[in-house]
């Protein structure tokens, strides 16, 4: 059995100074991020197959993007399904799901022989990513204190960023150990197949590790089982506190105690979107457009246009990976104290700035034997530029964007909210990735100008629309 520790003012503490059962607490958060893990892994693993995919496929640049962003559609439709489903079946219930489709996702991703076939297994990957973006945050703000739930929900970006990390390390060692992505490695198959074939190993664990936590005891109130929620909240939070629990998540039903549904995200005076609904809208349509995810899916391919060998493009992926974690770190540590708000406005500054940068330094490339050319000053400005403003992203918006949507909307409206703002997150996602080949075939500089715009913008949204969140139990988020 894990121990109850009876810890000082942090995080051993709720915030009524009751025990936290933190061994506990720790191990199911430790299972709910691998679906982060999970999240990161199969959105980054494309980068550094694509020139694979096109040789096996016969793509075009639109073909390539489709290829790419095929699994954001399944995003956007697994995080829209899984946000209400999860309202019915349960959180875990859900999650076990998403583990297997991502299992089917990377046998099938590899096998594939013609792009349709591609498509259709990444759609399936995208089904689990979506359910896992939305499901892990929302589980962990459901089973922590909050006094430290900004510090364990932060966990989650830093498990995304380790799987693309792991994502981007696997294909470094199978592309180099073969010669290349496309170059024949076991069983005579090329390096990319493989490159797909490793995610089974982190499916696996994420599938039977999620048997062994409990469901959320907040989902467990809204559907009567308050006798096994108490448990749960006993053995979280204390003896003799799961009662006490219990009678707040219900007293916070109780006024509009309904079955969730999409028009609690109205105002029922007005009939209108709640504000809150807008405030969650923008912290995930904006966290795209600020064009992070170029770098994750296209680093590779961008890296070697303006000038890297493919082996110094990989090498480029796992040192922005490796920063990406170190930033969310820092985000851990002061996130509890000086709260979200202020994060996310120095990311947005951040971001605009270094964004910038990255546009005069492309602005200036040449055209050599009809590739890009930076000159070598200017490519380490470049470089510098692009892992300066992935630290700012996960400074701030990476990790701070998914705690903020796990926890700052009210228990009623929780799913409903989520399912939307999880669906115009990866609408946006993909929009900004399918259309980044085309975009910089046409004017690199003008695409970046338009991601360092929109951080410039989200500076000035997060000021308007969001409130601070920081210390708040959730039966106590307003709409």
């Amino acid at each position: 059995m894990a121990a109850v520790i009876n810890a000082g003012p942090s995080p051993g503490m709720g915030a009524d100074g009751a025990k936290v059962n933190m061994a506990f607490i720790a191990a199911i958060v430790a299972v709910a991020t691998i679906g982060g893990f999970m999240f990161g892994y199969d959105s980054g693993v494309i980068n550094g197959t694509q020139e694979g995919l096109e040789k096996a496929f016969s793509l075009s640049k639109l073909g390539t993007g489709l290829n790419v962003g095929a699994i954001l559609i399944g995003c956007a439709v697994g995080a829209f399904a899984a946000g209400r489903l999860a309202d019915v079946w349960g959180r875990r219930t859900v999650m076990i799901i998403a583990s297997l489709l991502f299992l089917v996702s990377a046998l099938g991703t590899g096998a594939s022989h013609t792009s349709m076939v591609f498509i259709a297994f990444r759609l399936l990957g995208g089904l689990g990513v979506g359910a896992a973006s939305v499901l892990c945050p929302v589980y962990i703000s459901e089973v922590t204190p909050a006094n430290i739930r900004g510090r364990l929900s932060s966990v989650q970006q830093i498990m995304i960023i380790t799987g693309l990390t792991g994502a981007f390390v696997a294909n470094y060692i199978l592309a180099h150990t073969a010669g290349s992505s496309t170059a024949p490695f076991w069983m005579g198959l090329p390096a990319w197949r493989w490159m797909f074939w490793m995610q089974t190993i982190p499916a696996g664990i994420f599938f039977f590790s999620l048997l062994s936590i409990p469901e959320s005891p907040r989902y467990l109130v809204a559907k009567g089982k308050e006798i096994e929620a108490e448990k749960i909240l006993s053995r979280l939070f204390g003896a003799g506190q799961g009662a006490g629990k219990v009678a707040e998540i219900r007293a916070s039903l109780a006024s509009d105690h309904h079955k969730p549904k999409l028009s609690d995200l109205l105002d029922p005076t007005t009939r209108k979107i709640r504000l809150i609904v807008w405030a969650g809208l923008v912290l995930a349509v904006f966290q795209q457009l600020v064009g992070i995810n170029i770098v994750f899916y296209y680093g590779s391919v961008l890296w070697q246009s303006v000038g890297f060998t493919e082996d110094d493009s990989l090498k480029i992926n796992i040192l922005s990976g490796s920063l990406s974690i170190l930033a969310c770190l820092a985000t851990i540590a002061v996130i509890d104290k000086i709260g979200r708000k202020p994060l996310l406005l120095v990311g947005s500054a951040g971001m605009a700035v270094t964004l910038g940068v990255l546009t005069w330094c492309f602005s200036t490339a040449t055209t050599v034997n009809g590739a890009l050319h930076l000159a070598d000053n200017t490519g380490v400005i470049a470089l510098i530029a692009a892992n300066a403003y992935v630290v700012f992203f996960n400074l701030s918006w990476g990790p701070v964007m998914w705690v903020m949507l796990g926890e700052m909307f009210p228990n009623q409206m929780r799913g409903s909210a989520l399912a939307v703002a999880g669906f115009a997150q990866w609408i946006a996602n993909f929009a900004i990735s399918v259309s980044f080949p085309s975009m910089a075939a046409r004017s690199l500089p003008m695409t970046y100008g338009f991601y360092a715009l929109s951080a410039l913008v989200s500076f000035f949204l997060v000021q308007k629309l969001v409130q601070e969140t920081r210390g708040k139990e959730l039966e106590a988020m307003e709409g």
